[in-house]
């Protein structure tokens, strides 16, 4: 075989491919078998080519839907969701689950679902069966009662997808932060730790009063205490600490009493001393002043003997006064 026939073989086999690529036939004909003749035409399956679409993805979508009673999602508004960067086969699944279940649930918003990053089909299934959340995810709740005793709770939350408020409303960790701050003020409002573990179900009952579930993507069905455990005893471990500080201040006002004190007697001590220098100096001026009068005659020596002698009966004196005060 001449090596141009060869090649007229090759280009013609290359053309056929191209041809069968961008031309889908058989998913033309198995549109036009489950779904009628005008649904999905081989123009729109061209073109999804040409727009790097999958036919395949679009067109098993649709016959989905059209098998599910659900004609009024066209070829177009699945590629529109496609280009937009959405999960097609996702979408397609929420809703004919939806429909099965009665669950409104339109294109619009299971679209709106899907490019907010929820999983749509997963909503779906959670509207259907509901799923319980541990609240906290690990641990304990911890609170105190007015007694002053630590009560530890876990809580277990079944909950239901609220599909209108999926997108922008709040998500699980919002819904476990809730019902902690609702279990702790449960706790926390009850006058005596005993009552709640004599009625754990009263903490269940007054959650769910405040309506937890405002804005958020799931609807609180129950709320189960499912374990209550006694801590400490905060209260009189509050009361230990305060009497320590009380004390610690008392120490130290005494403390501080005492040293005004010491201050005070040292400088009393100080003020003696200064007045015994002045006594001592006063002494020194003695035997000038009676060198003085003998000199001038005014002091003759009977009167020095005989001051001499009233001041050793004062030394006497005051000596055996201290004596009978040492005895005693």
């Amino acid at each position: 075989m001449p090596v141009v026939q060869v090649l007229m073989l090759s280009m013609i086999l290359i053309v056929i491919l191209l041809i069968l690529y961008f031309v889908p036939v058989g998913m033309w004909i198995q549109g036009i078998v489950s779904l009628g003749v005008g649904r999905i035409r081989i123009v729109d399956l061209i073109r999804m080519r040409l727009r790097k679409i999958s036919p395949r993805l679009v067109t098993d979508g649709v016959i989905n839907l059209h098998k599910a009673g659900l004609d009024a999602i066209s070829t177009d508004m699945l590629e529109t969701h496609f280009l937009a960067g959405g999960n097609v086969q996702n979408v397609v699944s929420a809703l004919i689950a939806s429909d099965k279940a009665s669950i409104p649930l339109t294109f619009e918003t299971a679209t709106a679902i899907d490019l907010a990053g929820r999983d749509v089909n997963d909503a779906v299934k959670t509207s259907v069966y509901p799923k319980v959340i541990d609240c906290p995810s690990q641990g304990k709740v911890s609170a105190v009662a007015k007694d002053g005793i630590q009560l530890m709770a876990k809580a277990r939350v079944t909950v239901r997808t609220n599909i209108e408020q999926l997108v922008g409303g709040a998500t699980d960790d919002t819904i476990i932060a809730r019902v902690g701050e609702g279990i702790v003020s449960a706790i926390g409002s009850s006058s005596n730790y005993k009552i709640v573990l004599e009625n754990p179900d009263a903490i269940s009952k007054a959650v769910l009063v405040k309506g937890l579930d405002s804005g958020s993507a799931y609807s609180i069905l129950s709320i189960d205490i499912a374990d209550v455990d006694v801590g400490k005893n905060v209260g009189a471990q509050l009361d230990a600490d305060q009497a320590e500080a009380d004390k610690q201040v008392a120490q130290a006002k005494a403390e501080s009493r005492r040293a005004m004190a010491v201050a005070a007697e040292q400088e009393m001590k100080a003020k003696v001393e200064e007045m015994k220098a002045k006594v001592v100096e006063a002494e020194a001026e003695v035997p000038k002043a009676m060198s003085q009068a003998f000199r001038e005659g005014n002091m003759g020596i009977m009167d020095f003997y005989k001051m001499e002698n009233i001041k050793s009966d004062t030394t006497m004196r005051d000596k055996i006064s201290q004596d009978d005060s040492v005895a005693e």
